[in-house]
This record gives C-alpha cells, structure tokens and sequence, in this order.
C-alpha cells in the first residue's frame, strides 16, 4: 500500500501549517486539549481560533458548499484534523460533537429544515454543541436511559438528568437522547433522539470538575422543557440505531488522538536529549529509550489505522468496527505515554500547568490525570473491544 501523499495534499499541509503559524498567533508556549479549551481563562481563544478555522471553512470542509464546506476529499479532511491536532488546536469540534458526529449524522439523517438551520453556523465557528448521552444509571449500558419525553400535539416535554456532558456549559444546542415509549418490550425501542437549544426554560446545568480540576463535565437537569417536534432526528423510537451512526463517527476521534500522541512523543524525545543527569542526556539511559521507542512504534501504528478508517470514507462507508480500534488504541497509547512521561520526569512530572519548573508546561501532569477519562469516552475499552470481537472477529456475543 502507497501511503505517499499527492502533491496536492502535501501542499494542502504546508499551507494548513503556514497558517496556524503564522494567522492563529497563539500564545508562546501554548499547550491545548479537549480538558482546558473550555476553562473561562482559553474559551475567549477558543472561540478565536474556531471562528478563524470557520472563515477559511476549513472546520467542515469535507460538508457540501451549500452547508458551509468546500466538498474537500476525505484524505484533505483527514490532513487538516491531523496538523490540528498535532498544534492542539482548540475549538475544532465546535464544543464536543458538534463537527465530529451531530453534523455528519444531520447529513445522513436529519430534515433539509434542521440541515439548513444548524450545518452552516457550525462550519461557520458561530455555535456551540454538547452531547447528552449519559446519565447516573445509564453509561456504558447506554439502552438504560430514562429521561424521557412525551409527546403533546407538536411537542416533547422533556423530564430527566444527564451526567457528564461535555461542554454543555458553552454550548448553544445539545444533542439529546431521550426515552420516548417506556412501554417498548426491548429497552433498545423506544428511544429517540432530539435536538435542544440549551437556552430552553427547564434547563439546569451544574458543573462537574475532573481529576485535573478543569470543568469539562456537566450535569445537565431537564424541568418540563419544552421541544419543537420538528427537533426530533430521523424516526422517533428509532434513536438507538440512529446514536449508533453517530457514534461510528464518534471513534473516528482515534485520528486526532493519534496525531496528538505523535506531537507528545517528539515533545518527550526532545526532554530527553536535552536533559541531563549526572551529566548525561536522560536518552542515553536504556530504559528510557527502550520506552519511548515502543511509544514511537505505537503511535505510528495508531496513525496508519487511522488511514485506514480515512481510506473507508473515501470509499463512501462509514466506519464500522475500526472506529473502536483505533479509538481503543490510540487513547491507550496516549495513557500509556502520561505514564512513561510521568516516570522519565520523576518528580518534576508531578508539577501542574503554569509551573514554571514543569516541564512541557506541566502537560504530562495535566494528562496524566486526564488520560484516564479517555479510556471510557465514547466507550470503555472493554465494551469496544466486545464490538471489535463481535463485529470484526464474527465472535459469538459472551454469555
């Protein structure tokens, strides 16, 4: 297999590069993810950065012109989400989902009304989107959900909670998956999903901090709120096999973890080369090299499966069971690395962001503790590695 990019594609690059050079200025030093674009201290950048991404149209630009994209090849997409991620670039998803899965699922699913009203202010950088999946009782068995809505004349009232959501604090419109016949003989009928403008009467939203003190996550209470019908997302009752879709793109998020491990392995190789003691480089001890070697390798694994998901839209598929490996593989590597970066710093790997004796900023700290949610984002590993089994093995389902 050529894994050589066109012409084309590599200038595609240099000018994606050029441009967060040398137009998105971001501070010296700067060291983004998913955990701190968000705090009140990096949204005003992050909302910077999206809109500037947004005036090039580069946000969406794999989505046809008339919803704000440029109807770019799967490969060009896959380019501009790598050096994104490479950069940690903020506020490419337009909050948690917004880019990734509910405008790709819209596209498939959704009404010309809700693709014209919601698809272009997203590629646009204007509007922000959260996603409701979870709740206290319902995580990985995600079927559990019990906020519900009924159904009178031409709308849902909503009653119920949702934990965990991402970005539902910044958000403008959430993606809302709710149950809508509780009398459904399989607890996988009978859901539905919604589209909900946050500003809605009824809508409460406590914060939830993570490990690493950042607010992310959210609880998200619903009172009698009140919802066009015209929200709802392809079938009603049908929502389980329509969330299905979304969270097909959903893993496809592997890419962006792989380029953000690559970033981070050369970031430790460099401390290690320029790091000395006893009066030698931290790289000539054998142990260490031993481990950022095995790091290195997996890292270039991870990028080549995310080729390979990149290759199946090119194809017009959507992912299947790859999107859980490279989901699975990548947010394990990256673990792994906060790990075997914690180890190689020693103490100075327990200084936190804004440090000035923390190395790489204080981001191995940072992620760290921030690496350890990744491995039940969008799935534990363990559900994941069940689907890559049954769907990708043809292994039997397990007792």
């Amino acid at each position: 297999m050529d894994f050589r990019f066109t012409p084309e594609e590599e200038a595609f690059r240099q000018e994606v590069q050029h441009f967060i050079k040398q137009e998105l200025q971001l501070p010296s030093g700067y060291w983004g993810d998913l955990e701190t674009e968000f705090d009140p201290q990096n949204f005003e950048l992050t909302k910077q950065v999206a809109k500037k991404l947004g005036e090039k149209k580069w946000l969406a630009m794999n989505w046809p012109r008339e919803y704000g994209g440029l109807e770019a090849s799967a490969i060009e997409h896959m380019i501009f989400k790598e050096e994104a991620a490479y950069h940690q670039l903020p506020g490419i998803d337009m909050g948690v989902g917004g880019i990734t899965w509910v405008g790709p699922t819209l596209l498939l699913l959704g009404t010309q009304e809700q693709k014209n009203e919601h698809l272009p202010p997203l590629a646009a950088g204007e509007k922000w989107w959260c996603t409701m999946y979870s709740e206290p009782g319902a995580g990985s068995d995600m079927a559990n959900v019990m906020c519900h809505a009924v159904l009178q004349r031409d709308e849902y009232i909503i009653n119920g909670q949702k934990v965990w959501t991402s970005a539902a604090h910044i958000a403008d419109w959430g993606w809302l998956l709710v149950r809508t016949d509780p009398d459904a003989l399989k607890k996988h009928h009978g859901i539905s999903l919604l589209l909900v403008d946050m500003k809605t009467p009824g809508i409460t939203i406590r914060p939830l901090l993570n490990m690493a003190g950042h607010r992310l996550f959210n609880e998200v209470f619903f009172d009698n709120v009140h919802v066009p019908k015209r929200n709802l997302i392809g079938e009603e009752n049908r929502g389980w096999y329509h969330t299905m879709i979304a969270m097909a793109f959903e893993r496809t998020l592997g890419v962006m973890f792989a380029a953000g491990a690559r970033r981070l392995i050369e970031e430790l190789v460099r401390f290690a080369k320029e790091t000395k003691v006893n009066g030698q480089p931290l790289g000539k001890d054998p142990s260490i090299r031993q481990k950022l070697a095995e790091l290195a390798i997996e890292v270039e694994i991870a990028r080549v499966m995310s080729y390979r998901i990149v290759w199946q839209q090119t194809k017009g598929g959507i992912p299947g069971y790859e999107a859980p490996m490279i989901k699975v593989f990548a947010s394990e590597t990256l673990h792994q690395m906060a790990n075997v970066g914690t180890q190689i710093m020693g103490l100075y790997g327990q200084l936190w962001l804004g440090s000035k004796w923390a190395p790489l900023q204080g981001t191995i700290a940072d992620m760290y503790m921030n690496s350890i949610g990744m491995l039940t984002a969008a799935g534990t590993s363990e559900i994941l590695r069940n689907i890559i089994a049954e769907r990708g093995l043809g292994l039997p389902r397990s007792a």
